[in-house]
């Protein structure tokens, strides 16, 4: 975890800087109080950071749980009723992973875990231009299309209009152009530019406006626009705001319902971003989804016995990891450990940063996840790629995650139902060792996204030295989810001295340069 502290303590301050208004926002859209968020943030960069196997994932407060949290305060009879299904959740969550349920994140197809980066990049960028322009009346965190301010998503922009605030906007153009600047130029210029990012810059300069501005009528940012952390008087009035569970009120079936309800929520968003983080991982690690589950379980039942929200691996928060050069769990853990201190020691500090600035962050973020090229790729890659991409990012956009991913997925087993034939899946593999270790992989005729699991398994546990035969000579359909995994594992194969020899109708190649080309390039006609 420590090798690599040149690249994870930078992309740390990123994620912190990410993380710091989604906490406040997602705690103040779920009716909780704003230290809850922070509390969830911090177990979710310290605890789970370091109990789960995920090497670039961020866990903290989910926006998804926000409106089941709202409701669940109101009808369990207030907030510390509340974190009493808190903790039942992370107790069902280690118990899903004991089961051994984090399987399921296996089978979630590519192209609606694609669907599911892009659609939340769109929203993300959708919901920052009105805190862009400094009209924050909507929190940060709100990712769902109907708000809790009443508005959505497009008509929150509209009205943004109306209420532009030029300090908060010229801010917010100067730290993007800074955030452009630094990563389209500077970073190529020198290592000291790689050390300290562009984001931590822009706030430093979006502190030193607000200050130099207070005075001015036009240009000076009101306190409604800036980071809103609490402030405690002394010590008393820290510890004051953390919150105990009321375990006088186990015996109401509801918070059973609820906790079975946070578990199940939680558990799927987890592994639908353990799915997404491990695709855009370039190193192309794979998460163990059981530790995953066991770790935030822990993360659940530590925050619920403080006073924080549910903890979820989140995708904001794991993208701005990976795109700010984070390579170990040291990353995650470190941005908890900042929230932590800052909240303690600087937190007056902390509520100088414009929200605007943090909105500019968060474009670039949002832009990395939904390049418009993605699109085009997906599309070429025919319709039973894109259809399920788009339906799940215009689901996302239009209502709210989990319901995106649903149609996502729906729409995908239709498809797959449509065009695949009913004769059995399986993967055979035949052990010749005669000095070298040998390994014969037969696929089958029809080989879908349903095999992602048990495929990447056995590439997974394949020896070093290892000759792999991989004979495709029979197989009729082969999904662009196996044809993924095998393009990622001839990556690992490199590393770990592994000779691939692929058998095809048009016949053998050793160690293929591209999978994607093999198995794509040819025309539909033409067989495998």
């Amino acid at each position: 975890m420590f090798k690599h502290l040149k690249s994870d303590i930078p992309a740390s301050i990123v994620v912190f800087f990410v993380a710091l208004p989604l906490c406040l926002g997602i705690a103040l859209a779920s009716g909780a109080p704003l230290f809850s968020g922070l509390i969830a943030g911090i177990i979710g960069g310290i605890v789970v950071g370091a109990l789960s196997g995920s090497q670039i994932g961020v866990s903290g407060p989910a926006a998804g749980l926000a409106a089941i949290v709202l409701t669940a305060i109101g009808t369990l009879g207030g907030y510390q009723n509340f974190l009493v299904a808190v903790v039942l959740g992370g107790i069902i969550q280690i118990l899903f992973g004991v089961l051994k349920a984090g399987i399921i994140g296996y089978y979630f197809p590519s192209s609606v875990i694609k669907g599911m980066l892009t659609g939340i990049g769109i929203i993300i960028i959708l919901k920052q231009i009105p805190h862009f322009f400094g009209y924050d009346k909507d929190p940060e965190g709100d990712f769902s299309f109907l708000q809790v301010d009443g508005q959505n998503t497009f008509s929150e922009i509209l009205n943004s209009v109306n209420y532009i605030s030029p300090g908060a906007t010229l801010i917010a153009l100067i730290s993007l152009g800074i955030l452009l600047l630094w990563s389209n130029v500077l970073v190529k210029k020198g290592r000291i530019f790689q050390l300290i990012q562009g984001p931590l810059v822009a706030v430093v300069v979006g502190i030193i406006f607000y200050l130099t501005t207070q005075s001015s009528d036009t240009w000076g940012i009101s306190p409604e626009h800036l980071v809103s952390v609490p402030i405690p008087d002394n010590l008393s009035s820290f510890l004051g705001q953390f919150s105990f569970p009321n375990f006088s009120a186990i015996t109401n079936p509801q918070i059973w319902v609820t906790g079975f309800t946070i578990a199940l929520v939680a558990s799927l968003e987890t592994l639908l971003c353990v799915e997404a983080t491990d695709k855009l991982d370039p190193e192309k690690g794979v998460t163990p989804t059981n530790r995953e589950l066991l770790a935030q379980g822990t993360g659940n039942i530590l925050s619920g016995l403080i006073g924080g929200l549910p903890v979820t691996q989140v995708i904001v928060r794991s993208s701005a990891n990976i795109q700010s050069g984070g390579k170990t769990k040291m990353a995650a853990i470190l941005h908890g450990f900042l929230l932590l201190i800052s909240v303690i020691l600087i937190p007056g500090l902390l509520n100088k940063i414009p929200l605007s600035v943090l909105a500019a962050i968060l474009f670039i973020v949002g832009y990395k996840l939904a390049k418009p090229a993605l699109f085009k790729t997906m599309y070429q890659l025919g319709w039973k790629q894109f259809v399920p991409f788009i339906v799940t990012v215009v689901g996302i956009v239009f209502t709210d995650l989990l319901v995106g991913i649903g149609l996502g997925l729906l729409v995908g087993i239709v498809v797959i139902l449509i065009k695949s034939y009913q004769n059995s899946h399986f993967l055979h593999i035949q052990d010749k060792s005669d000095g070298v270790h040998r390994i014969n992989m037969t696929l089958a005729e029809q080989v879908t996204f349903f095999n992602k699991g048990a495929i990447l398994k056995e590439l997974d546990t394949l020896p070093e030295n290892t000759v792999l035969t991989l004979d495709v000579r029979k197989t009729k359909f082969l999904d662009y989810d196996i044809i993924e995994i095998l393009e990622d594992f001839s990556e690992k194969a490199k590393s770990r001295n592994i000779t691939i020899h692929l058998i095809s109708e048009r016949g053998e190649v050793k160690n293929p340069d591209s999978y994607i080309e093999f198995f794509m390039k040819p025309k539909l006609t033409e067989p495998i």
